[in-house]
């Protein structure tokens, strides 16, 4: 059976978007900062002991790790490069239960996360990171040990579109699940990771918050909530019926109040996020299905390079 684009994610696409990640500068190079990933990261946090070689001091180089033997030599800086500076472990922890399983935009949600969590995972193999990552719905979740290698990432894709054609099933949801993957992350990364968070923006909780900050002490985060238009607003389109298994709900969208709570709700959401980001001194990177996700990173990226 055909798989329906925007609805479910397919391996083809996924395996697709290495050739657009190159439209959009997630991470730093020798020659080029990134306004998202390379300036967020610590000098300090997650680098190794293990010496690696020596190069040409260059520009934003911390002056501490200068190899003042070969500068005094070669009259020109030089400056030690160590094994993590080059290799970290990059995790995309990426949401695929039901609660996503919903679109009035270009895509479903789930599909969106799917996307965003190849293209962070094509970059990060592209800049020599290692990659790995957790996948988690609403009864299960599945997790690739990060390794420099591409079939390490095709590992993770392959399980994120297994997880991601099984969401039409009928299952009972899990609240807790972002925090018992959150958790997870937490026992096993090591210190300096880089860990890309893909979520429902309706999955912060306090008890996934609180998740958050602890691992937000050992690890740099990039947090990307997903929503949908229709997260934010409900149209007045009259009497709207929602059915759920044995639950059902009737909603008059014509009544202005109930349209503003609702809307107040979303808000609320989103500054909750907001606060969170500016607390813990991580990204924060919404995406929405009403948009292309390139296009939506590379917006972050610009805005992000106005405001240095």
């Amino acid at each position: 059976m055909p798989v329906q684009p925007g609805v479910y994610a397919s391996l083809a696409e996924l395996i697709e978007m290495r050739h657009r990640a190159r439209e959009v500068q997630l991470f730093s190079t020798p020659s080029r900062r990134s306004p998202l990933v390379g300036l967020h990261h610590s000098k300090l946090r997650g680098r190794g002991v293990d010496f690696d070689q020596v190069r040409v001091y260059q520009a934003g180089d911390d002056v501490r790790t200068i190899d003042w033997r070969v500068t005094a030599r070669t009259q020109e800086p030089h400056t030690k490069l160590f094994h993590e500076e080059r290799e970290r472990p990059v995790f995309v922890l990426v949401e695929q239960s039901r609660r996503l399983f919903f679109g009035s935009g270009l895509a479903f949600k789930s599909v969106l996360a799917a996307q965003a969590a190849s293209l962070f995972g094509w970059a990060a193999l592209a800049h020599n990171d290692r990659i790995g990552g957790l996948v988690f719905g609403d009864a299960e979740h599945h997790e690739i040990k990060p390794r420099r290698s591409k079939q390490s990432l095709l590992q993770l894709l392959s399980r994120l579109v297994r997880v991601n054609h099984s969401l039409d099933a009928e299952v009972a949801p899990n609240r807790d699940g972002f925090s018992l993957a959150l958790r997870r992350a937490r026992e096993v990364l090591r210190p300096g990771s880089l860990v890309v968070i893909l979520c429902d923006e309706r999955a912060l909780s306090d008890t996934s918050e609180l998740q958050l900050g602890l691992l937000a002490r050992h690890t740099d985060l990039i947090l990307l909530p997903l929503s949908d238009p229709l997260d934010h607003a409900l149209p007045a389109a009259g009497l709207l019926r929602f059915a759920d298994r044995d639950a059902q709900l009737e909603l008059d969208t014509h009544d202005a109040e109930l349209r503003q709570a609702y809307g107040q709700q979303a808000e609320t959401r989103r500054a909750r996020w907001q606060r969170l980001s500016q607390k813990l001194g991580v990204l924060l990177l919404p995406l929405s299905t009403r948009q292309e996700v390139v296009e939506q990173l590379r917006e972050h990226l610009q805005q992000k390079g106005a405001g240095r």
